[in-house]
């Protein structure tokens, strides 16, 4: 059931995503080659709990980190660990915070250092399809606008989408009802109404969209090596149109 969530609800929700904002931004400015991915881990779980919130991704169906760190042809739940990073890389950080039961959800894909000029138009790719999605997110709209923009905006740059993980619903729970897919899915035509809050995230990639998941058990990998980029922004359809509570 899809749940619409009240002017209260929706306060809640944008004072967890300007943690979750304030963590990617943070951790944005610490990345940089010789870091590891475990120091950004222990830094996005020191501030969110110093913020009075809580790491949602933490403990959630089991996984053992505070947030994702997915790195070149890592697509999403990568693990943090003692994994450095290094000159040319790209890493998307994905985050999610809980305050007073309500969730945001977020990702960001960065540079670590300079890197080729095919990661970057990548890069830039996924985050105009993240922002045209977005823009879909409006009363009188359906779910497949959104999916048609996103869709659209990568194959025009010459990149595929990758299909086996969606975008969704969130507020009182970190997923809910609807899926929000990259993709056009003639069965998710949802009309969108005011007061709903979707988690709009793009992945794409250089490559195929062929997935495979690591031995950890949840790392998604390309299956042809290729880099993916992840840009994710938690949404509200208010009256004025979309509004990002993740800034």
């Amino acid at each position: 059931m899809i749940k619409i969530k009240s002017d209260r609800e929706i306060e809640l929700i944008r004072q967890s995503g300007k943690i979750t904002a304030s963590v990617l931004e943070i951790l944005g400015e610490m990345i940089r080659p010789g870091i590891t991915t475990a120091e950004l881990d222990m830094k996005a779980e020191d501030y969110i709990k110093e913020s009075g919130g809580r790491p949602a991704f933490k403990g959630y169906n089991g996984f053992p980190a505070s947030i994702c760190t997915s790195i070149n042809e890592e697509i999403v739940h990568g693990i943090p660990s003692k994994r450095t990073l290094k000159k040319g890389d790209i890493i998307s950080v994905d985050v999610g915070v809980e305050l007073e039961g309500y969730f945001s959800d977020a990702a960001r894909t960065y540079a670590v250092g300079a890197i080729d000029e095919k990661s970057a138009d990548l890069m830039d790719a996924t985050k105009l399809a993240l922002d045209r999605g977005v823009d879909q997110a409006r009363q009188g709209k359906r779910v497949l606008d959104i999916s048609r923009a996103v869709q659209r905006t990568a194959e025009e740059k010459g990149y595929s989408i990758i299909r086996t993980f969606v975008g969704h619903g969130v507020g009182s729970e970190l997923h809910e009802a609807p899926e929000v897919p990259n993709f056009e899915t003639p069965g998710k035509n949802i009309d969108l109404e005011c007061g709903m809050v979707l988690a709009i995230e793009p992945m794409i990639s250089a490559g195929r969209e062929e997935v495979f998941i690591k031995e950890d058990g949840w790392t998604a990998v390309t299956k042809d090596g290729s880099r993916v980029a992840h840009f994710e922004n938690t949404v509200a359809i208010t009256e004025n149109g979309p509004e990002v509570l993740t800034l």
